[in-house]
């Protein structure tokens, strides 16, 4: 595990020089600059070339790229060309505006999106099913800045409830209190409903995804063969083992913590990280946009790693690289076989072969065994419903429960060779 964690941590680091070499390059091959929107279009040639020769923009490109990333190693993110604020202070002013509004957006979207990918799950084929699949589908496939505009146009300018820009009310430095809160949610809801109600359509089908995947596993047929009612079958063991991949996809949206929406945010006039993004891009600013682009790339890496830690954690299968082809012995109530070990050495070839060939014998049996166990819940519920019909004749109630019998009997023989 530690091996695969570091060779994620140096392709990681790979990723992030690309993308930030790929990034300086585009900006650079960009039409428009700096210089010229900064200084506007009155400034001589000679302003032009002093404004440039101070900002080091008239050094070749490979200098220019190798001297912002000494600096960036060093922590020194730089002066914005803009504004002339070190560009580390505006990200740091920005971000909580942004994290308060994703980590937000987020948890509504994850705890709606899990319930309803489960009840989609759970009437599957159903009308029900067919209803949410369109809303979640429609809800996925609309762009971030349409919904945001359509909420603006119902709620601001027909209903005129809740306002559209800003994240607080001009009067907001004469608020206190309850009246302080108030604003700010007003001005929090537009652009937290229309995060949320993207984010749940991704949830949804996602979550609708891998239950259907938990529920055709053996280990949910078992379940459902032991009696157990729908509600247990679905929340304790199907939910359980669909909510890894869910963590999976919870751990990569971690960049969004810094990034955010940028185009809701630009939408709402949000001060997050988003609209200072599209700021600094419409003025060339180029120490604003490789700040950003490079914390965003280190945190896309970072939410890959916490991914694969949180799988590995929540999973056993991940940390041994095995995947699971049969359930659990636990799962239905019993404790597993543990094979047997022989010892390395032997005094003979043929006794080595023998004691390989017992260790490999019984490692097989111990896998029968489960094998055998899934079969033994299954035919036992199977019989107890089938006993319980009253159009099954007493013939086919007795077969089954020699079946039945017989299931235990292997099942009890497999347990003891396996010791």
């Amino acid at each position: 595990m530690l091996a695969r964690l570091g060779h994620r941590l140096l392709a990681g680091l790979a990723v992030v020089l690309g993308v930030v070499t790929l990034t300086f390059l585009l900006l650079h091959a960009a039409p428009g600059d700096p210089v010229d929107i900064m200084l506007g279009p009155t400034a001589t040639a000679e302003q032009l070339a002093a404004q440039r020769r101070a900002l080091g923009l008239d050094q070749p490109l490979p200098r220019q790229f190798a001297t912002w990333v000494g600096r960036s190693a060093r922590g020194d993110w730089g002066t914005s060309i803009a504004t002339g604020r070190p560009v580390a202070a505006m990200l740091g002013n920005a971000w909580p505006a942004t994290a308060r509004l994703v980590v937000l957006s987020l948890i509504l979207s994850y705890l709606i999106g899990l319930a309803v990918g489960a009840l989609q799950a759970a009437r599957s084929g159903s009308r029900l099913d067919t209803l949410l699949s369109v809303v979640s589908v429609t809800l996925f496939g609309i762009p971030g800045y349409w919904l945001g505009l359509m909420l603006v146009l119902v709620f601001t300018y027909w209903a005129r409830l809740l306002p559209a820009f800003g994240i607080a009310g001009l009067d907001s430095d004469y608020l206190q209190g309850t009246s302080l809160l108030v604003d700010r949610l007003r001005h929090l809801a537009l652009p937290l409903v229309t995060l949320t109600l993207i984010g749940i359509g991704g949830a949804a089908r996602f979550v609708r995804g891998a239950m259907l995947e938990t529920l055709s596993q053996p280990f949910i047929t078992t379940a459902w063969a032991k009696g157990l009612t729908a509600r247990r079958v679905v929340g304790r063991h199907a939910l359980r083992n669909a909510l890894t991949p869910v963590v999976i996809l919870l751990g990569l949206s971690l960049p969004a913590l810094f990034s955010g929406a940028v185009f809701v945010e630009t939408v709402f006039a949000w001060p997050g990280v988003g609209r200072v993004l599209v700021e600094a891009v419409k003025a060339r600013d180029y120490p604003v946009v490789m700040a950003a682009t490079a914390v965003s790339a280190v945190l896309v890496v970072a939410g890959n790693v916490l991914a694969d830690v949180l799988a590995a954690w929540l999973d056993p299968r991940v940390r041994s690289g095995e995947a699971a082809q049969w359930p659990a012995p636990g799962s239905c109530g019993i404790g597993a076989a543990h094979s047997g070990s022989s010892s390395s050495s032997s005094s003979s070839p043929a006794r080595s072969r023998l004691r390989s060939s017992r260790t490999a014998s019984r490692q097989y049996s111990a896998t029968l065994w489960r094998r055998g166990l899934s079969l033994r819940c299954l035919a036992t519920s199977t019989a107890s419903f089938i006993q319980s019909a009253p159009i099954v004749s007493a013939a086919t109630s007795g077969r089954v429960s020699s079946m039945v019998r017989a299931c235990r009997w292997v099942s009890a023989s497999l347990r003891f060779w396996s010791r």
